[in-house]
């Protein structure tokens, strides 16, 4: 099962999240995507990028659940049914809303130093550490509210022919995301949001 999840989330990621958000980097907005999945048969539920450019709140996660419940409420599934993904471990408005829209997991591709340091974007790390006092890493990971979980551990567990696919797979989606820095960083001068 794990497996099966990993891929299904990596999958997600390409073909669902970055199409959007290689339109949006051109735009101004970040690099941030997420999607909610259903935990029973993995079926995408929503998929958004970030969109800062309309409103500074709008990060993917934000902007995913913004969205999810601009739908027909009695047709949502319960939070406690899905799976909630993001491109980049959350900020701490993002784990804010994770929480309160009642998740109780999430996964996530890059780590809040990959966001400082591959795709120079420190925001998430200044936060914690100004507004929280929390170094990297600092956060409770497994908590009464959700357990996260970083889709590169999770494939570095796996047997080692899943491992190499898995990896493999991880950078592509790595070299993906890098493109879509560079444009973020070449047109974030044109958008009007705070912490660019």
């Amino acid at each position: 099962m794990k497996e099966k999840l990993l891929f299904r989330l990596l999958e997600v990621i390409e073909n669902d999240i970055a199409p959007m958000t290689a339109r949006e980097v051109k735009r101004g907005n970040k690099i941030f995507g997420a999607a909610i999945l259903l935990k029973s048969d993995l079926s995408l539920v929503i998929a958004e990028t970030n969109n800062e450019i309309e409103n500074p709140l709008w990060h993917g996660e934000m902007h995913a659940i913004k969205k999810l419940y601009e739908r027909d409420r009695s047709s949502l599934p319960a939070p406690e049914d899905c799976i909630f993904l993001a491109t980049h471990e959350p900020c701490s408005l993002c784990l804010s809303a994770i929480t309160w829209a009642g998740y109780d997991n999430f996964y996530y591709l890059f780590s809040h130093e990959d966001s400082r340091d591959s795709f120079a974007i420190p925001h998430d790390l200044k936060i914690l550490k100004e507004v929280f006092t929390l170094d990297p890493g600092g956060y409770t990971r497994k908590n009464a509210f959700w357990t996260s979980h970083n889709l590169v551990k999770m494939a570095a567990e796996l047997e080692p022919v899943s491992r190499t696919e898995a990896e493999a797979k991880i950078t592509s989606i790595s070299a993906l995301y890098a493109d879509f820095s560079t444009t973020y960083q070449a047109h974030k001068g044109n958008a009007d949001i705070p912490l660019a």
